[in-house]
């Protein structure tokens, strides 16, 4: 996705944090955020779903973030929280929930201070990536959740 096609999504987005690396979701697919609670492991699944939550009666897959992007596991934090987003599934709305150390804020980034995402060659995986936001003299990694969230992980979960 290029510059010209984040237009569409009105330049807002959920910034949160991964370590020192801050990234960011498109706010249109974020339905909520709330505190870390208790997840029920499922057996038998990659080590970054982490299990299911009950969220007011529906059960929600949650998978930890710094664990699909290969970082290191670390403890939770008063700030760790669950983002949960919303994603199509062969035409139904699919809700899960992605563990981040920390939200930051919601920014509006207009398609000028959004680069491409950066070319590394075929050893590196960038297509889950919509572009760079430059703001403020930071930078900030935008995320598209629907690759990150790809339909074979959808359909095990």
């Amino acid at each position: 996705m290029n510059a010209e096609s984040l237009i569409r999504t009105d330049g807002k987005f959920l910034t949160f944090a991964l370590g020192e690396e801050e990234y960011g979701f498109e706010i249109l697919k974020v339905r909520e955020i709330f505190g870390l609670t208790s997840i029920t492991p499922i057996p038998r699944t990659p080590m970054h779903i982490k299990g299911v939550i009950n969220l007011r009666g529906q059960v929600i897959p949650v998978l930890d973030l710094r664990v699909k992007f290969g970082m290191m596991e670390v403890e939770p934090t008063d700030q760790t929280c669950i983002i949960v987003v919303e994603t199509e599934l062969e035409g139904k709305i699919v809700s899960t929930g992605i563990i981040v150390d920390k939200v930051s804020e919601v920014q509006n980034i207009s398609s000028e201070d959004v680069d491409p995402a950066p070319e590394f060659g075929s050893m590196v995986e960038t297509e889950y990536i919509l572009g760079i936001g430059k703001i403020n003299g930071t930078v900030k990694i935008l995320l598209d959740i629907d690759k990150i969230l790809d339909i074979n992980e959808l359909n095990a979960m």
